[in-house]
Parts: structure tokens; sequence; C-alpha cells
């Protein structure tokens, strides 16, 4: 079965299971996983309520490992449909605390990282909340450089905040349109007339 499914269903799926994980962890009835950008384009911080972990998409990568887009026929006729799109979303979870909170920042953090360390699958049978068209959701920390955590911050258009980012991988876009058929070549000659 190909995986149909659009980033906001993944993403607010994750982001609910995390919050269920640490309501029932922590005892508390509030959401601290919020999903949403950190700055407006005015340069505006987003997040209107502090003392949350913000999930924000920072890239969206094409995976080309394994692609093609021909589907061979016992007739001779190959269909070249769409290639699937197989993509990696880079997520980024930052802690917005007031700054007389940073300790409670850290320890939101390290519960996140200890939640993704013993689940970083996400299927239907351990994700009740998971979409039908979603088979699996494959997390891993990813380790980002000073130069590079500089460049993010700086593309995010905010200050620095204690943050982790995760790598969301493998969703599969595949629309199943054929394009055309052709012609499967069986051969070439060549014919050296002068």
């Amino acid at each position: 079965m190909k995986t149909f499914f659009m980033i906001f269903e993944a993403l607010s799926c994750v982001t609910e299971d995390v919050n269920e994980h640490l309501r029932n962890k922590l005892r508390i009835s509030e959401n601290k996983v919020i999903l949403s950008g950190i700055a407006n384009q005015d340069g505006s911080l987003a997040m209107k309520d502090e003392n949350k972990l913000i999930a924000t998409l920072v890239n969206i990568e094409n995976d080309t490992t394994g692609q093609s887009n021909r589907v061979g026929s016992a007739s001779k006729t190959l269909a070249h449909v769409a290639p699937d799109i197989n993509i990696n979303l880079y997520v980024l979870f930052s802690a917005y605390f007031s700054s007389n909170n940073y300790p409670e920042s850290l320890r939101f953090l390290s519960f996140l990282i200890a939640y993704f360390h013993n689940k970083s699958v996400f299927n239907r049978s351990n994700t009740p909340g998971l979409d039908d068209r979603i088979e699996k959701l494959i997390f891993k920390m990813e380790n980002l450089k000073v130069e590079g955590l500089s460049n993010m911050w700086t593309m995010l258009g905010a200050k620095y905040m204690p943050s982790v980012m995760y790598k969301m991988r493998m969703l599969t876009f595949d629309d199943s349109i054929v394009k055309e058929y052709r012609p499967e070549v069986a051969g070439v000659s060549y014919n050296n007339k002068v």
C-alpha cells in the first residue's frame, strides 16, 4: 500500500502523541508541545504563550534513493508514472520558556529527547491517532554544529532557544498517475550504409 498524506497530518499527530505522553507522565492538563513557526514575517515571535516546546518544520528534503518511474508489463510496454516523492522532514523542537524558567525548559527538552529515544518509530499499532494513509514515520536526532545552529536561528529570524532537531524519515507521496505508455526498447540495430 502506498502512503498518501499531507505533512500537517503527520506533524500534528506526532505533536499530539508527545503531548499525551507528557500529560500522563507529569499529570498535567495543558499541551506543552505546539506546532508553530518561531517568528512571524515582521520579526515578532509567533508564539504568545510561554513555557512551551515549539515544533517547527525547518526543512523538507527529497530522498532520491531507490526511486524509479517505470512499471513493466508483459506486453513489452512500459508505463511511465510520476515517481514517488520520498521526503525527509527536519523538525526543530525549541524550548520557549520565560527567562526565570530556564531550568524547566531544559527539563522539558530532556523529556522530549527521552520520548523519541524510546519511541523513534510511529505506526498504527503504537500510535492509534496516526492517519490510516500513513504507514510509518521514523525519527532520528540530528547533530548540528555551532555554525549550523547560528545559521539556522538567523534564518528563522529569532534568538537562540534551547532546542533539538529531528529528521522525520520516508514520507511517500505517490499519486499513481500514469504519465504515458511507451514501447520497451528491446535492442538497437545500426544501419552502416553510407
